[in-house]
């Protein structure tokens, strides 16, 4: 994934208003296998149902946003939450 640096600066966490980050490749592996183990669900409560290829993390690490063909989805319901990984990213 690349956001341009100027983007990363000014993007947010809708609800926190947390600064936002990439998240790395490691922890994008590990909550892809926790999606794909069927444990990982957005805010909303709906499944997470296919592997994230990118996403950004609050500088809190609380909630991720997926990025979907480069563009962040910064909807309040399509966070993810990190407490229900049995490891924190």
């Amino acid at each position: 994934m690349t956001i341009p640096e100027h983007l990363l600066d000014i993007l947010c966490c809708p609800v926190s208003h947390e600064p936002l980050l990439p998240l790395s490749r490691d922890k994008l592996k590990r909550l892809n296998a926790a999606i794909d183990a069927g444990k990982v669900e957005y805010v909303d409560h709906q499944p997470v149902s296919a592997p994230l290829k990118a996403a950004l993390i609050t500088r809190n690490h609380k909630l991720v946003y997926p990025v979907d063909d480069g563009i962040p989805v910064l909807l309040p319901e399509r966070g993810i939450g990190t407490t229900q990984l049995s490891e924190p990213l």
